[in-house]
C-alpha cells in the first residue's frame, strides 16, 4: 500500500505530468512552432498561468510533488540531456569555434556578475540570468538552480529573460544577415549564431531562416556551449561552498564539504556513452523525447511556484541585466568571430 504522504506527493507529480502533456500538445500548434517555442517553454508559461489563477485551490499536501518535479525530475532531465550530444560534434567544427564558445561563456558570466553587483541585484538571479545567457538558455538556468538551490521564482524570472531575448534573436539574426549588416561567410555566421543565441530551439529557428549551411554549423557550435555547462557548474559549486564556509563557525567548517553536482558529472558520462554509438538512433530518439518531457515537467513545476507578486519582487533589473548581456553577445560575439576566426583558421 502507498502511504498517505506518498499518495499526496504523487498527486502533485501527476498534476505536473498532465501539464507537461498539455505543453507537448500545444507545442505542436503551427503558431507555437513558428516561434520555435519548445515544450519546456510552453510548460513554464502554463505553470505560471496556473500559479496566478487556480494555485490557491491546490491542497497543501500536493506541494511536495510539485517540488519533487522541480528538483529530482529536473536533475534526471539534465543527465539525459547528454543523449543530444557527442564528442564527435566537438571535433567537427574545429578549435576556433571551441575557443569562441569558451570566451563567450566565461565573458558573459563575468560581465553578468559585475553588472548585477553594480545594479545591486539579488546574486542568485544575476547568476542564473548570466548562466542562461552564457550557455544554453532554460536548461542552463535549471542546471545552475540545481547547483545553488535558488528559490523557484528566481529561476522562473531568469528563464523569462532568456525566452524574451532568445526569441528576439530568431528574427533579428536572419534580418541583419540577409540585409548584409552581419557581413560574414556562412561558416563564420554559423559559429556566430551558435555561440551567441540563447536556446537550442532558437539557434535552430534562426539557423534555418538563414540557410542549411549556416544551420548545421550553428547547431554543433551551440552543442559545444551546452557541454560547457559541466565545468561551469563545478566552478559555481566550488565558489558557493567556499562562500558558505566563510559564514560558518570553525566547527561547522570542519564538517562542511563541497557538494559536487553529480548530475552534471553524469551528464558528461552520458555524452561519453552516446559518443560510442552503442544505441540505435531510434532508441536515442525515444530517450531524448522522454528527456524533453521530464524537463517540461520540471519547468512547469517551477512556473507553478511563480506568481506575479514574485515577479514584482524581482523588479525590472533582471531584464535590464539580460538586455546588457544580449548587447554583449551580439556586439562582442560578432567582433570575435569577424577577427579571431580568420586568424585561427
Amino acid at each position: 500500500m502507498i502511504s498517505e504522504e506518498r499518495s499526496s506527493m504523487l498527486h502533485g507529480v501527476l498534476l505536473m505530468t498532465l501539464f507537461a502533456c498539455a505543453a507537448f500538445y500545444i507545442g505542436e500548434a503551427d503558431f507555437v512552432k513558428a516561434l520555435s517555442f519548445s515544450p519546456m517553454i510552453v510548460g513554464i508559461i502554463l505553470g505560471m498561468l496556473y500559479a496566478n489563477s487556480l494555485r490557491n485551490n491546490l491542497p497543501d499536501t500536493w506541494v511536495p510533488g510539485i517540488k519533487f518535479c522541480s528538483k529530482r525530475i529536473l536533475r534526471l532531465g539534465i543527465i539525459l540531456y547528454g543523449f543530444k550530444l557527442t564528442f564527435q560534434d566537438v571535433t567537427a567544427v574545429g578549435l576556433s569555434a571551441i575557443i569562441i564558445d569558451a570566451i563567450v561563456v566565461a565573458g558573459t558570466i563575468v560581465i553578468g556578475l559585475i553588472v548585477g553587483k553594480l545594479l545591486k541585484m539579488d546574486r542568485s538571479i544575476a547568476l542564473l540570468t548570466s548562466t542562461g545567457s552564457a550557455i544554453c538558455g532554460a536548461a542552463a538556468v535549471l542546471g545552475c538552480e540545481g547547483a545553488i538551490h535558488a528559490k523557484p521564482y528566481k529561476t522562473a524570472v531568469a528563464v523569462s529573460t532568456v525566452v524574451i531575448f532568445g526569441t528576439l534573436s530568431m528574427f533579428i539574426y536572419p534580418i541583419l544577415y540577409h540585409a548584409g549588416i552581419f557581413n560574414l561567410p556562412p561558416n563564420e555566421m554559423g559559429i556566430f549564431t551558435g555561440s551567441t543565441v540563447h536556446e537550442v530551439a532558437h539557434v535552430v529557428g534562426a539557423g534555418n531562416a538563414m540557410g542549411q549551411d549556416i544551420s548545421g554549423i550553428a547547431i554543433i557550435v551551440k552543442m559545444i556551449r551546452v557541454m560547457m555547462l559541466v565545468p561551469v557548474l563545478l566552478i559555481i559549486t566550488f565558489f558557493v561552498a567556499r562562500s558558505a564556509k566563510r559564514r560558518m563557525s570553525g566547527e561547522e567548517q570542519a564538517k562542511g564539504n563541497i557538494a559536487i553536482p553529480w548530475f552534471a558529472i553524469l551528464f558528461l558520462v552520458v555524452i561519453g556513452f552516446n559518443s560510442l554509438n552503442l544505441l540505435p538512433s531510434s532508441a536515442v530518439s525515444v530517450i531524448t523525447t522522454i528527456d524533453t518531457f521530464l524537463l517540461t515537467m520540471a519547468m512547469t513545476a517551477l512556473g507553478a511556484e511563480t506568481s506575479i507578486d514574485k515577479f514584482k519582487k524581482a523588479g525590472a533589473k533582471p531584464f535590464l541585466l539580460a538586455a546588457i548581456l544580449y548587447a554583449w553577445l551580439i556586439g562582442g560575439g560578432y567582433v570575435m568571430v569577424k577577427w579571431l576566426v580568420p586568424m585561427m583558421s
